[in-house]
């Protein structure tokens, strides 16, 4: 099979990578660069765990072809957290016990960066909406959602 050069700017770091036609962005993210936060579970974009931004924009990986995203810059779970120190987002789902078994958490969490990249505050509805494109089986949806709406207060109440 046929390999294609991909350069990528994961995580702030640049990546020149070899990919087959057929990869997608979550088989470079795992299987290259071994970013494993990077779930994939139905491998269809419904369930959200393989939520990547890619320019700014939160996307699922697993539907997305590693050749289609060439020069762009992606981040993944592993590139929220600084020198070991939690983000607020990070932060507030432990606080809130927003994860049970932890599968579905990155998406959450790279959704959530999403979001609050927004320079206004996000209504309950637009959260909802966001938090909507990602699956959980175990936690019930409460500890999620309480966790987002302390990550959009942390967020929000820092700008002022």
């Amino acid at each position: 099979m046929s390999e294609h050069r991909v350069s990528l700017r994961v995580n702030g770091e640049l990546h020149e990578l070899e990919v087959q036609a057929r990869f997608t962005l979550a088989d470079a993210l795992r299987e290259q660069l071994d970013l494993v936060g990077t779930h994939v579970g139905c491998e269809q974009g419904i369930c959200g765990s393989c939520t990547v931004l890619i320019d700014g924009e939160a996307s699922r990986s697993c539907t997305v072809l590693a050749v289609s995203v060439d020069g762009a810059d992606v981040r993944t779970v592993e590139g929220l957290s600084q020198n070991g120190e939690l983000t607020p987002t990070q932060q507030a789902f432990a606080d809130a016990h927003g994860l049970q078994c932890g599968f579905c958490t990155p998406g959450y969490l790279m959704t959530l960066e999403a979001l609050l990249s927004a320079p206004e505050r996000p209504s309950r509805e637009q959260m909802l909406d966001a938090l909507s494109g990602v699956v959980c089986r175990c936690t019930g949806y409460v500890g999620v959602l309480e966790a987002a709406e302390a990550a959009i207060d942390a967020r929000y109440s820092e700008a002022g």
